[in-house]
């Protein structure tokens, strides 16, 4: 029997529709893109490649047809700036908002950059996208926003005070998106991403994530840092699942559905020190790794100690089911960080 996410993946294929992804040449963006090119959707990706990589596109062109990558149209612009957006959004059925700035050190550093990124890019997008009448308005969420409220798992209606000018942000996003919605009629649908790994995550930078980080490191031979005790733990959800529930959220049609916030996770949570573990297994496995000490620090300004999704609301009215859990999306993950390392 064929599940939510097959059966539009198979409608599409047979009836294509025309998208936009923002942050196409990033981490998010251009596994969206991939997906959407196999399924023989026109894309319009928008990107200013502060964060995003050519390579990033140059990959995916390489993992499709010469037919399907005619399709994508790439335009090099930046959602800071209003014409950019309105140019992006023409002729558009559906939008999926993944570009901004993210990381919590950096929005700490510098949160006037963050807040022009994330949010006045975002506004600049939403008027675009209500402009241009665009069918649905789905965007990258954070769960983040669920800032310092204790309970777990985290529900969707119940959030405490953000911790840092990134999640400020993230809660800024929601609140813009829902008043789009009562005033001007544009759907939207926003995702809290957890923890979102897989390839095509940078492993580079001051802020890169901890996954392709780590294993950057450990294969190099290099120690690995932990803020905190290392109990520390998250929801890491493996990128599959964050693509799957972008085009899902595109393209749900029941009205309960619409004009809602959803936690996007596995629902399942992992320590640091477990995830040290875990990544130390899978490269022993394709790699020749020595044993390296873990260096503690303290736990980092910002964070919080724990968090953990409720996906229920995401199953229930999209139709979601995560494929991979942590283990099964790191065996396939680690493999590409060395392909990239090793070349």
């Amino acid at each position: 029997m064929m599940n939510k996410y097959d059966e539009v993946c198979r409608t599409l294929s047979l009836s294509p529709k025309r998208w936009l992804i923002t942050g196409v040449a990033g981490f998010i963006g251009s596994n969206i893109l991939e997906k959407l090119l196999t399924l023989n959707q026109e894309v319009v990706g928008l990107d200013n490649f502060s964060t995003g990589h050519e390579s990033n596109l140059e990959e995916v062109r390489e993992s499709v047809s010469s037919e399907q990558w005619s399709k994508f149209k790439m335009l090099n612009g930046d959602i800071s700036s209003l014409s950019s957006c309105q140019e992006a959004c023409k002729n558009i059925d559906y939008v999926l908002h993944q570009a901004a700035l993210g990381s919590v050190p950096r929005s700490i550093e510098d949160p006037i950059t963050t807040n022009i990124s994330n949010v006045d890019g975002f506004l600049n997008m939403l008027v675009a996208s209500r402009d241009n009448q665009v069918g649905k308005f789905v965007f990258a969420a954070s769960s983040s926003t669920y800032g310092d409220h204790p309970s777990l798992p985290k529900v969707e209606d119940e959030i405490g005070s953000p911790l840092s000018p990134y999640a400020v942000t993230k809660l800024v996003n929601e609140l813009y998106a829902d008043v789009f919605a009562k005033n001007y009629g544009l759907d939207f649908i926003g995702l809290r991403y957890f923890n979102i790994f897989g390839q095509r995550q940078d492993p580079d930078g001051a802020y890169a994530a901890v996954i392709p980080k780590w294993v950057d490191a450990l294969s190099r031979g290099n120690p690995i840092t932990i803020n905190g005790d290392g109990e520390t733990s998250r929801d890491f959800c493996y990128i599959d699942n964050a693509v799957q529930a972008n085009i899902l959220s595109a393209c749900i049609n029941d009205v309960a559905a619409k004009n809602e916030i959803y936690n996007i996770a596995v629902g399942e949570r992992t320590s640091l020190n477990d995830l040290h573990h875990m990544i130390s297994n899978v490269l022993k496995k394709n790699a020749d790794v020595p044993e390296k000490v873990v260096e503690f620090e303290e736990f980092r300004v910002g964070d919080v100690r724990h968090s953990l999704a409720s996906i229920k609301k995401a199953m229930s009215l999209l139709g979601y089911r995560a494929t991979h859990n942590v283990c099964q999306g790191m065996e396939i993950a680690v493999p590409w960080y060395l392909s990239k390392i090793s070349s």
